[in-house]
């Protein structure tokens, strides 16, 4: 039950940890920028929007002329969002709380430790692009030596809390191997006793 438990935690950490790096590709604040007092320029994966109380918004229009970062940062977000779709179906048939594969107990715990291995990978790109973009944007901002100069935005923050979620999620359901092979031990312990038991009828 605690292992099934465990399972369900994780499986929702990974859940949550998805939506939340959806939403960090969509967000429009990943570079932030201030012209005077009150107009706000933001630059995001897919576009950009400027203004003062109320900012127009437009889409990236040629790929080719978007900063490196952007592009890099947008294909790897995109990677880590397939590898969390793929891994939640995985994982969906290897839980235990699942009727899939119930008389295959052993392909069915290696099925959430694959689909668990999987999150760790997508959470793992997750972060350590965001942190590259980060890196990037503070070494133009320093290089630059101008208050005009992109500081990166929230985007960022959720996109690295998205990463922690899904990691934490595909821990918790990649080493569920451990539990089930303690749970089939236990079981094969107990059908030996029904081969001694009848024995003791002929004494």
């Amino acid at each position: 039950m605690a292992s099934s438990g465990l399972q369900l935690l994780g499986f929702f950490l990974s859940l949550v940890g998805l939506f939340t790096t959806v939403a960090a590709t969509l967000m429009v604040e990943w570079k932030k920028q201030y012209q005077g007092k009150t107009h706000r320029v933001f630059e995001g994966l897919w576009m950009s929007c400027s203004g003062n109380e109320r900012t127009t918004c437009e889409f990236h229009q040629y790929l080719l002329k978007l900063p490196t970062e952007v592009q890099v940062t947008r294909g790897v977000m995109l990677l880590s969002i397939f590898l969390s779709a793929v891994a939640l179906m995985v994982s969906t048939v290897g839980m235990k709380c699942t009727r899939f594969m119930d008389d295959k107990a052993e392909i069915k715990s290696t099925t959430a430790m694959v689909g668990g291995i999987m999150f760790l990978v997508a959470g793992l790109l997750t972060i350590i692009i965001t942190s590259w973009y980060v890196n990037k944007i503070v070494q133009i901002f320093n290089e630059s030596h101008s208050l005009q100069s992109f500081e990166f935005g929230k985007a960022v923050f959720v996109s690295l809390a998205g990463g922690l979620l899904t990691m934490a999620g595909g821990a918790f359901l990649s080493c569920r191997r451990c539990s089930r092979s303690q749970s089939n031990g236990s079981i094969s312990s107990n059908h030996l006793l029904p081969t001694t038991h009848p024995k003791s009828d002929y004494v």
